[in-house]
């Protein structure tokens, strides 16, 4: 496992702020809203990262063709949830990091069409961008956004400049050297 990007504390306020949509509400709120964006947009793809927010679209039956958790909400340990994934893949993946092998298996996973759990030894929040890269345009990544409720981020072409754009501003360890 190699470090490709360390999250720079200059950074940190700039990724606390919705990359998509922010949709505010309770559980019934946000998945009804959520299909309902579903249902009108008919997205490629879907990756859901966190926890909750992975559970909440299983168990709404707006099944993500990838989930990306760590057994961690709001950064306490969590039960698994059941997922009805076809094949999980264990990664390794430090806090404020994004790591070569959780970056290989976004990847694949993408590339695959079949259900997959990634599941994070570490943190999963910072792969929700590596997922807009890789995902196919007009495809979905949802994520939770704590105390509010869901975002949701259509993978633009201009999205996905703006995502290369905060790769580029994180530290790069291997360029360092």
């Amino acid at each position: 496992m190699s470090i490709v990007y360390i999250l720079p504390t200059e950074l940190r306020a700039r990724l606390k702020e919705p990359l998509g949509m922010l949709i505010r509400g309770s559980f019934a709120e946000t998945m009804n809203r959520l299909r309902d964006i579903v249902e009108q947009e008919k997205p490629p793809c879907i990756v859901s990262v966190g926890d909750t927010v992975s559970k909440n679209l299983e168990e709404s039956h707006v099944l993500p063709r990838l989930s990306i958790i760590d057994n961690k909400a709001m950064r306490r340990t969590t039960r698994p949830f059941s997922s009805a994934a076809e094949k999980a893949v264990h990664v390794r993946n430090p806090k404020a990091t994004i790591t070569d092998e959780a970056i290989a298996a976004i990847g694949d996973s993408v590339r695959e069409n079949r259900r997959t759990l990634i599941v994070v030894d570490g943190e999963e929040d910072l792969l929700a961008l590596i997922a807009i890269l890789y995902v196919p345009e007009d495809s979905l990544v949802v994520y939770g956004q704590p105390y509010e409720g869901i975002v949701v981020v259509k993978a633009t072409a201009a999205k996905k400049e703006e995502v290369n754009e905060i790769l580029k501003s994180m530290e790069n360890p291997r360029k360092a050297k």
